[in-house]
């Protein structure tokens, strides 16, 4: 039996004791990580920031200004992806070798069986319908109020914050979807060979065995990238690397193979 046979046959423990002193240990993990290695953390969070600030004034300049508000609910679905390099360099660190370029952005790639890939592609496609989904919102609430998808005329009356609310919970609800196959699935993907549904299955147990601590961990990201995105996204600098890092010390927490 090769390696990656091996891999993908071995029992996968998930945690059923997860607390929130976990979270606090994968954050601090996560700072100490980033203050160790910050060209890397700084490295793929800029094109975070590059991508917010592409669409802040790419909307603005053709007078969608409004729609910055579902892209930026939108925009932390990508966050676990982009956090992928991140997963890598805590690998590395946490084996007690110095992070290599070649080795961090080869993790990008998965082991060279698509299967890190499709999880790419998933959450674009998550991205894509919940832009539908926003669309959809937007057209219930405001579809005869003659204000048209600039968003131009939109005041603070009912029907826009009867949408804003309805909009806030349906994001929510489905970027909650999203995070619990996301959380524990792309770190696991970076560190063992396993497929990409197996990966799927274990992020859904380890949210499901422990509900309480895995909403409060979504709780925290979604404030924290949100406060991130305030001052024209630069604070992502900080808070996009530490998140990462801490993901991945939190998946080894809550994961191990048997």
């Amino acid at each position: 039996m090769d390696t990656a046979a091996k891999a993908r046959s071995r029992p996968v423990v998930v945690a059923r004791d997860l607390t929130v002193g976990d979270l606090r240990n994968a954050l601090a993990n996560g700072w100490r990580d980033y203050l160790a290695h910050p060209f890397f953390g700084l490295f793929f969070a800029a094109f975070y920031v590059a991508g917010g600030l592409i669409l802040l004034f790419g909307l603005m300049s053709v007078g969608r200004g409004w729609w910055l508000i579902p892209v930026m609910a939108g925009f932390p679905l990508f966050a676990p992806f982009s956090a992928v390099g991140l997963y890598a360099v805590s690998r590395q660190h946490e084996n007690g070798s110095d992070p290599r370029w070649s080795a961090v952005l080869g993790a990008l790639k998965g082991h060279d069986d698509d299967q890190l890939l499709t999880m790419g592609g998933i959450i674009f496609v998550a991205f894509s319908f919940w832009m539908i989904l926003a669309h959809g919102v937007f057209a219930i609430f405001m579809g005869e109020s003659g204000i048209g998808l600039d968003g131009a005329g939109l005041t603070l009356s009912f029907e826009p914050l009867a949408m804003l609310l309805v909009g806030g919970i349906v994001g929510g609800l489905f970027a909650l979807g999203l995070f619990s196959i996301t959380v524990v699935s792309l770190p696991m993907l970076v560190d063992q060979e396993v497929d990409f549904i197996t990966a799927i299955i274990t992020s859904l147990s380890v949210y499901g065995n422990n509900k309480r601590v895995m909403t409060i961990w979504a709780l925290l990201i979604a404030i924290a990238l949100a406060m991130a995105l305030l001052p024209l996204f630069a604070g992502l600098l900080v808070v996009l690397p530490v998140l990462g890092h801490a993901t991945w010390h939190l998946y080894r927490r809550a994961v191990a193979l048997g």
